[in-house]
């Protein structure tokens, strides 16, 4: 294997693992989840794309990369009243609506038939109380907060992949040298994957399950086989969506929430420089599966250093790394003149956060987009 697959999959690995595991961490935190369960949560879905990347590439023979849900990961951190357990019948929920699309033709069609500002609108709203919280850490926490945001902002002018990971390790140091965060321990539990009993609570499927699997759909999957094609790839749409829902139903047991098609972080290691032969390409996925398996080997090392870290920090990096994932939800919400009220009103019911019998903001807000998206459509016949 040529040295130039090692060095991109090392890098793509590396963005995606640092640019969002604090919005990760978040999410746990966010349903109740103990040190053990986070743990786990970590290193099974780390492991779920290791073995769903190196199966699909060597299966199919094109580079196949696959990432957690980070617009997935803010909805699960903006559940309220949701624990551990219900969340995991959720995942497991979702996991299995994913594998179904690829098998059932008719959910696939009722998917793409939501109209894309509907499911964008629904992806900004979740996403805009993350980023909106930076600001609010910025002026309560200003001699913590600002230097973060400072190196966020000088490394995006350099490289804008690295922008966030920047503002990790920085966070990271400051955190452990004036920040008040203890030294990590030695004392390393080494107990990777942890049973989590799955609870099916209707009310959770629908304002959790039913959200995360179509925001997985929309703003994960779609754009991640987008990528392949642009780089000269047909890609395996059936199988892909099969493997990562069954993987996603299987680790949702030990924490895990949903896998997909990776996008910005697979584009690193599908061109030229990678290998010239684009028909060899395809062991990149290996190299990458093999990263993200040690990241999930040495978890209980790297998640309870940034667990110690002061919760503002782990706030404005997840909320710094949501930033990109807004912008491009609002320009695709209101990029359609058609949509935009539907969009508006998606909008603006999931970011109010209301919630009603028990069921989240998110799933509302898709409510309320596609009934304004019928009037309108039967005004105009």
């Amino acid at each position: 294997m040529r040295v130039s697959m090692i060095s991109a999959a090392l890098v793509a690995a590396l963005v995606g693992y640092g640019s969002t595991i604090a919005l990760v961490l978040a999410a746990a935190a966010a349903v109740g989840a103990d040190s053990g369960q986070t743990a786990s949560w970590v290193a099974a879905v780390c492991f779920s794309k290791a073995i769903g990347a190196a199966l699909l590439s060597t299966w199919k023979k094109i580079p196949v990369l696959l990432a957690w849900s980070t617009p997935g990961a803010a909805l699960i951190a903006a559940s309220t009243g949701v624990d551990i357990h219900q969340a995991v019948g959720a995942f497991i929920f979702a996991g299995l609506l994913i594998a179904l699309t690829a098998a059932i033709r008719p959910l696939n069609r009722a998917v793409n038939a939501i109209p894309t500002g509907v499911a964008s609108g629904m992806l900004a709203g979740v996403l805009l109380p993350f980023t909106m919280a930076v600001a609010l850490h910025a002026a309560n926490e200003a001699a913590l907060v600002l230097p973060l945001i400072a190196v966020f902002v000088v490394v995006r002018l350099i490289n804008p992949l690295m922008a966030v990971l920047a503002a990790l390790m920085a966070g990271l140091a400051m955190a452990f040298t004036y920040g008040g965060a203890p030294p990590p321990s030695t004392d390393v539990d080494w107990t990777l994957l942890t049973f989590v009993r799955p609870e099916f609570n209707p009310a959770v499927l629908l304002g959790l399950g039913v959200p995360l699997y179509l925001v997985t759909m929309a703003s994960q999957n779609l754009p991640g086989f987008a990528v392949l094609r642009a780089h000269g790839y047909e890609p395996p749409v059936t199988e892909a969506l099969g493997v990562t829902g069954i993987l996603s139903s299987f680790f949702a047991l030990f924490g895990a929430p949903t896998i997909n098609m990776a996008a910005i972080t697979a584009a690193i290691c599908l061109g030229d420089d990678v290998h010239p032969d684009k028909s060899q390409r395809w062991k990149v996925g290996l190299a990458y599966a093999a990263v993200w398996s040690m990241l999930g080997l040495f978890g209980p090392v790297i998640v309870p250093a940034i667990l110690a870290m002061p919760p503002e920090i782990i706030a404005v990096v997840a909320g710094l790394a949501l930033i990109p994932p807004l912008i491009g939800a609002l320009v695709s919400a209101f990029d359609v003149p058609a949509t935009r009220f539907a969009a508006a009103a998606t909008f603006a019911v999931t970011a109010s956060g209301v919630a009603a019998f028990g069921i989240g903001a998110a799933f509302w807000g898709l409510l309320a987009g596609l009934l304004v998206h019928l009037l309108d459509h039967m005004k105009l016949r």
